[in-house]
């Protein structure tokens, strides 16, 4: 999975290749913050709050980091994680070391496409991928979005007569663990996130002991931009600085020291303010912390800690104008349950689901909890104020992709490929099977004075499931009219076990169709066989409509294993 970042440039720009040079008069646009889920248990803190650090420094003064290397060794197996042949797309690429001009291109680039940058980052595993482990503890594997993040970038530049140049390059986002990897030149990290739970737990002490931390800093999810800076983020870590020319990491983003914890894959910009809300999940208390940072980046003006009882793996935050928007969700991470010979990462399918709405600069006992029907919901199109409502859309799922299928399975216990109706309900409330996993376009309407909620679906059952919605980003925080997605392709991800989506769609929030209480859907469906992993919405200067404006996703052949 992959997010995409679209940012223009305000000025010229232009390309020499190998290198480039563009003025230097940025106009950052955040217009997508998209990306497939990547989800990491959020266990950095268990270095203090269950082993203590005095006891740690201790045992790495006192054991020889060679002894224990030479232990990890002989005991541990590192196994490739099994990639179908159909699954090419998911396979890591090499840098390219220099920046190329693309001398093929198809079709026309519209006039009015602004200059700027298209930037995707996504999973992009050393060593020729995902590595599972095999040792006298058990099995132990990644989840099956891990690996080290890797930026690819593609220049949009125009000269005086309309000419477009599109220049590429790549690059790892080189984070402290990518480096001391690099050096070591294998696999030392061993996967501590799903398998045997004494495996999982081993490999988590033995991590924390060689190198200081459990997990790898990947920083493979998203890129956003704050105050004219692009950063790159994997929701167990704080953002890594980017320089958008050579697409190189300058190092971690705290916010001058006083953010000290994992940062949201999708922080979200208060629109009017230009403030930033960012939340931070761990798997000990505090679970989830919620930061709003000054619109200069400069300063975390309000810290809360939500008070929960409970680690939920929750991926995107939503604002308004005047609120925080929470999803609690019951797919967790629970320390207890793995030690107990449970797993590390779950989904209840009957456990409680919630939506927090919270003033801006609220505290726990400000929050207005609104339970909702149990459901796993990664992504958000929108949250917006509607009178006495807040309005949440998003893409709504009954079951959990994450943490995934064994590595290697080709079916899922969750997908059945039939219709029934679902556990306890009539015949008539039946949903196909589908829905359990793949998440199809939801409302919340959730009335804060008086605390009533109302749900439904906004797409009829004859529609494809969607996932990774975006919308014009100017619009985030306020009412809008449309939203995109990208189309899953059931069958293939049926025969793979792997996320695909072989289209987008395009949805008019305020157009009912033909099918009761659904709205109207138009979609772009790929040749078969062609399938994206993420796209980006970009405005177009000067448009007067909220939909003025392209949806841009790189798209792979996998009959040809080409990218375009």
């Amino acid at each position: 999975m992959a997010c995409y970042y679209y940012v223009p440039f305000q000025g010229h720009c232009s390309f020499r290749n190998p290198t480039l040079s563009f003025s230097l008069n940025f106009n950052f646009i955040n217009t997508t913050h998209h990306l497939a889920s990547s989800f990491k248990p959020f266990l950095r803190e268990l270095e203090q709050h269950v082993f203590g650090v005095g006891v740690l420094k201790a045992a790495v003064k006192n054991t020889s980091v060679k002894l224990l290397d030479a232990f990890v060794d002989s005991a541990f197996q590192f196994v490739d994680y099994p990639l179908d042949p159909s699954q090419t797309n998911a396979a890591p690429v090499d840098e390219i070391k220099e920046a190329a001009v693309i001398t093929n291109i198809h079709g026309d680039i519209p006039s009015e496409f602004p200059q700027g940058v298209y930037i995707r980052n996504g999973p992009n595993p050393l060593f020729g991928g995902l590595k599972s482990t095999k040792s006298v503890f058990g099995e132990s594997s990644p989840i099956w979005v891990e690996g080290e993040g890797m930026l690819h970038a593609l220049y949009f530049s125009k000269d005086i007569n309309g000419n477009w140049t599109a220049v590429y390059n790549n690059r790892h986002v080189e984070t402290d663990t990518f480096k001391l990897e690099k050096l070591r030149n294998k696999p030392s990290f061993l996967p501590a996130t799903q398998g045997d739970p004494l495996a999982v737990f081993t490999s988590f002490l033995l991590n924390l002991v060689r190198f200081g931390k459990p997990l790898k800093n990947i920083s493979n999810t998203n890129v956003f931009e704050h105050s004219g800076k692009l950063y790159s983020i994997a929701e167990n870590n704080l953002p890594q600085e980017i320089d958008i020319l050579t697409l190189e990491a300058l190092g971690d983003w705290d916010v001058n020291g006083a953010w000290n914890r994992s940062f949201t894959a999708h922080p979200k910009r208060v629109p009017g303010t230009g403030e930033l809300v960012t939340m931070g999940i761990a798997a000990t208390k505090p679970f989830v912390e919620v930061g709003v940072i000054s619109a200069d980046g400069k300063e975390l003006v309000h810290k809360l800690d939500l008070k929960l009882d409970r680690c939920p793996l929750s991926h995107e935050i939503g604002v308004t104008k005047r609120y925080i928007v929470f999803m609690d969700c019951p797919l967790t991470v629970d320390v207890n349950r793995l030690i107990h010979g449970g797993k590390l990462i779950k989904y209840e399918s009957e456990g409680n689901a919630r939506i927090g709405i919270m003033p801006r600069y609220g505290d726990a006992g400000s929050i207005h909890w609104f339970k909702v029907t149990p459901n796993c919901t990664f992504h958000i199109f929108n949250c917006f104020e509607d009178g006495d409502e807040v309005v949440v859309w998003g893409c709504r799922a009954l079951a959990s992709a994450i943490p995934g299928p064994d590595p290697g399975s080709k079916e899922f216990a969750w997908f059945p490929t039939k219709f029934k109706p679902a556990p306890g309900k009539p015949f008539e409330d039946a949903i196909s099977e589908d829905q359990l996993l793949f998440h199809r376009p939801y409302e919340w309407r959730l009335n804060v004075r008086t605390g009533a909620v109302k749900e439904r679906s906004l797409i009829g059952a004859n529609n494809f499931p969607m996932e990774f919605p975006m919308i014009n980003g100017a619009f985030t925080g306020l009412k809008n009219k449309y939203g995109y997605t990208q189309v899953c392709h059931c069958d293939s991800i049926a025969a793979t076990g792997m996320g695909r989506f072989g289209g987008l769609a395009k949805l008019f929030f305020e157009e009912q169709n033909t099918e009761e209480g659904s709205i109207k859907v138009e979609y772009h469906m790929f040749e078969r066989n062609t399938y994206c992993s993420g796209a980006a919405f970009v405005r177009k200067g000067g448009g007067a409509e909220e939909d003025d404006g392209w949806i841009i996703t790189f798209v792979h052949h996998e009959d040809t294993n080409i990218c375009q």
